[in-house]
């Protein structure tokens, strides 16, 4: 494609400024791209970390160089033409170009979709309301923390970990938080039953009400404007101040209308690839298939956003670079930090490493003696060896991790001594 690009003059372009796509647009320089590359971006703003915004960014006046991922300068610097508050509104794969809001077009070399994806509406009258609060972008986040602070009562649904999170810092402020979820625990689509039993009792000792296995019918409104809800049981409950935190829909609709195949995100390969060589697509807005005859999965994570990248950017540069490491990430809920690292469906043993009552603990799974994934609350090193021994294919047994004197990272560095030449 560098050769090509050296005949056409066209651009590489990235079409959103989220991590991802700041990620893109700076792996294409440093692949060597020496071409042009235009970073379009929806929002005003600067590219931004958004995981904070349902953590500490909440609890004081938020300040965004304290989120920011890189200034305007900074991107200039590199080359890249950064052009904030412009959407793309069509991508023309035929004639390799985007059309835009204001009816201009971009032509393209090669295409980075990274559009991220828009918070679910709650699915039930009244769940359109303007007042009803969300957190995906900045602009959210003052808004709710406005809100937030003219509020007593707050009613948070959905108990994924933006909802815990946000319910966590909701009580850090001392507002009443309740807390439904139509699920019978917490957190049931991302952990093991043992984490989730774990961070319900976190958050019934900190004083949130969990109303699990509870669903939600109708937004109660007054004067347009939503006071309450009402619940699958029949009862209604007030509040100052309702939170959807209830997942993402992808954004694929781009992709979807260009003709690029698209199932709960847009469909990519380990190295971020379409089915169209000049389009890679990275973050949020996609679902990776690693091979035909597997099923899709989808991360929601800075990571895959990053690792996407790298690789899509390596893809348009003619290079294979696949993103194959263990997934990754993090949650903040008060003083207790998880960290999470492979995967917990489908494990036929848990081993509990450290001490829950601390609590600094990591729960192993296994799955006939192989380990896939661990959560680790407040225990770096077991998270930081987990992934090392996870990536390297590292053999682990349960009965090593169970034995408090076992050093986990051991394997590891046996294993890389080995690979030294003498």
């Amino acid at each position: 494609m560098i050769e090509r690009a050296s005949r056409t003059g066209r651009p590489m372009v990235v079409v959103g400024a989220g991590q991802g796509g700041i990620q893109a647009a700076e792996s294409l320089r440093a692949e060597g791209w020496e071409g042009e590359i235009v970073l379009f971006g929806d929002e005003p703003h600067p590219p931004y970390h958004r995981p904070p915004l349902s953590k500490e960014a909440l609890l004081e006046t938020i300040d965004f160089s304290s989120i920011q991922l890189r200034g305007p300068d900074e991107i200039a610097a590199k080359g890249i033409d950064f052009r904030p508050g412009v959407h793309v509104v069509k991508i023309d794969r035929d004639h390799r170009i985007v059309e835009l809001d204001d009816g201009g077009i971009q032509p393209y070399e090669g295409l980075v979709i990274a559009t991220c994806g828009q918070n679910r509406r709650l699915p039930i009258p009244g769940g359109d309301l303007p007042d009803i609060s969300s957190l995906r972008s900045i602009d959210d986040a003052y808004k709710f923390a406005e809100a937030l602070g003219k509020a007593q009562t707050v009613l948070v649904v959905g108990a994924g970990f933006v909802g815990l999170e946000i319910a966590a810092v909701c009580r850090m402020c001392d507002k009443d938080v309740t807390v439904i979820e139509r699920e019978e625990r917490v957190l049931a689509r991302a952990v093991a039953p043992v984490m989730s039993d774990f961070y319900a009792d976190l958050h019934r000792e900190r004083g949130v009400v969990l109303e699990l296995g509870t669903s939600v019918t109708e937004v109660l409104a007054k004067d347009g404007r939503a006071v309450g809800l009402r619940l699958g049981d029949g009862r209604e409950v007030a509040a100052d101040l309702i939170v959807a935190g209830i997942g993402l829909v992808p954004d694929d609709k781009l992709a979807r209308e260009a003709g690029l195949p698209c199932d709960r995100g847009i469909i990519v390969d380990e190295c971020a690839r379409t089915v169209d060589p000049n389009v890679v697509a990275v973050g949020d807005c996609t679902a990776t298939a690693h091979a035909p005859d597997q099923p899709l999965h989808r991360l929601e994570s800075v990571q895959n956003a990053v690792e996407q990248a790298k690789a899509g950017a390596a893809a348009l540069m003619g290079r294979e670079k696949p993103f194959v490491a263990a997934p990754w990430f993090w949650s903040d809920q008060y003083d207790v930090k998880l960290r999470s690292v492979g995967r917990s469906a489908g494990h036929d043993r848990v081993v509990i490493r450290g001490d829950q009552s601390k609590p600094r603990f990591s729960a192993f799974y296994f799955v006939e003696g192989r380990l896939i994934g661990a959560d680790s609350v407040n225990a770096v090193q077991d998270h930081t060896a987990a992934r090392r021994i996870l990536d390297e294919g590292i053999a682990l047994t349960p009965e090593e991790v169970a034995d408090p004197k076992f050093d986990l990272g051991k394997r590891s560095r046996e294993k890389k001594q080995a690979a030294v030449p003498a």
